[in-house]
């Protein structure tokens, strides 16, 4: 063990805290006894960013009394790509290839959010085919379940519920085998394209979705058993990271947190898009305002997604072999996709005309695909209900092909700021049930 200055602390407060360097976990009774002979109660904890427990790379700094958290401020910027920023030298369809990556356990929301801007500026949000928009909202719906599935799996392990993780995982399995079966990938998708959606469904999978249905129906009541009335779990979770709904709207939470303090807010009903006014399902909310009562919210609100996806299952059976994609050659990317016979690269038709019979067609598939299409200038604010809560996408247009400014309103980057909140006056223990009850996901907070 040694101690040294704390050279990363501010200007001024160098010797406010002495810092430690341990090599060895027997060092740890040592920085006991001399915090104890220096009479100073507060103990300095750097938990993270690398900690099983911080949903991702997130830095929080803990000043300890004993087991009580007197202090808590989470550090974050760890997972910076700068995605915000690639994207204005990129056309406005790869800009999906970017912003799916924000959010990871989420990505078609990200996307969602994105290209509603994009469609927002090119004033074609009534003309996208109704396939393509019931094909957004069951890939939003199925990818809803997947990110609740996680947030409870990972938040039940950190307390030790093992059964329930394995569990959670397993089911979201089958939802990632289907977007596979949709997207050819089980994230970062780059699905939801300006106009509609890249590709239709494949043959099989409405048989497919029934199989998905089925099994989660059968498997969601099993966690239920495992945890609503578990004593342990109701023990380590009720009274927790405990927000009202003033500190809620203080703080600009939403999503499940913000109705688990009661309030049934959710854009899908107050401000709906794509086309989720036409659904019948219900906004569940619960009066604890506690990490129990967000697990409650998420619990009911995998429910009420299988309802939606259950609708949108029937819709996408009856309009079989209707457009994906906006019938406008100037904005559908690329052009006039269809898998070849070997599930790869555009049909031989079209590769057939743009290569022997049009050069006119090959010029425009060659302009589209390289240059992209231009946008009016303006700016257009989108935002949308995500698992975590309200996901904004703000795209700024010069009139060019590719976005002057793009920035997404992530829910973590909100939510995190209540950590303070939720934790000081509590346990060390807690900090981990308060984090999972938020459900950051680093990718989407530091993007």
């Amino acid at each position: 063990m040694s101690a040294s200055i704390d050279f990363y602390a501010a200007p001024g407060h160098e010797d406010e805290f002495t810092a430690y360097e341990t090599n060895a976990a027997g060092e740890f009774e040592a920085i006991q006894a001399e915090q104890a002979d220096r009479e100073d109660r507060v103990l300095v904890i750097n938990m993270g960013p690398q900690h099983p427990s911080t949903h991702g790379v997130l830095r929080l700094m803990v000043e300890c009394d004993g087991e009580t958290v007197v202090k808590i401020r989470p550090g974050i910027g760890f997972l910076h790509t700068g995605i915000e920023k690639s994207m204005e030298y990129r056309s406005y369809t790869q800009g999906t290839a970017f912003v799916t990556r924000m959010d990871y356990v989420a990505p078609l929301f990200n996307e969602a959010a994105y290209v509603l801007s994009v469609e927002r500026l090119l004033g074609i949000e009534d003309q996208i085919p109704k396939r393509a928009q019931d094909i957004r909202v069951l890939m939003m719906e199925l990818c809803r379940l997947a990110s609740h599935l996680v947030a409870i799996a990972t938040g039940g392990l950190e307390i030790g519920a093992l059964t329930v993780y394995m569990n959670g995982f397993r089911e979201r399995e089958m939802i990632l085998d289907f977007f596979e079966a949709v997207t050819g990938l089980r994230m970062n998708h780059e699905y939801i394209r300006p106009g509609g959606v890249a590709n239709d469904l494949p043959e099989n999978a409405i048989a497919q979705l029934h199989d998905i249905i089925d099994w989660v129906e059968k498997r969601l009541p099993e966690i239920h058993q495992f945890c609503d009335d578990n004593p342990i779990f109701k023990g380590r979770m009720q009274g927790i990271a405990y927000m009202d709904l003033t500190a809620c709207f203080a703080l600009g939470v939403t999503g499940p947190c913000l109705r688990s303090a009661g309030m049934p807010w959710d854009l899908r009903k107050s401000q709906p898009y794509c086309g989720y006014e036409t659904y019948d399902f219900n906004v569940p909310t619960q009066e604890s305002a506690d990490a129990y009562g967000r697990y409650l919210v998420r619990m009911a609100e995998m429910e009420e997604s299988l309802k939606i996806v259950k609708q949108a299952c029937d819709r996408l059976d009856a309009s079989r072999g209707e457009p994906v994609m906006i019938d406008d050659p100037a904005l559908k990317w690329p052009a006039q996709l269809a898998l070849g016979p070997d599930g790869q690269g555009n049909s031989h038709e079209h590769i057939k005309q743009i290569m022997g019979e049009s050069m006119e067609s090959l010029i425009h598939h060659f302009k589209l695909v390289s240059s992209g299409f231009e946008v009016p200038p303006g700016q257009a604010y989108v935002p949308i209900e995500s698992p975590k809560g309200e996901l904004g996408c703000h795209v700024v247009a010069d009139g060019g092909a590719h976005p002057y400014r793009v920035h997404m309103r992530d829910p973590g980057f909100n939510h995190l700021q209540a950590v303070p909140l939720l934790c000081e006056g509590g346990m060390i223990a807690d900090i981990v049930v308060a984090i999972g009850s938020l459900d950051p996901v680093m990718g989407g907070v530091d993007r």
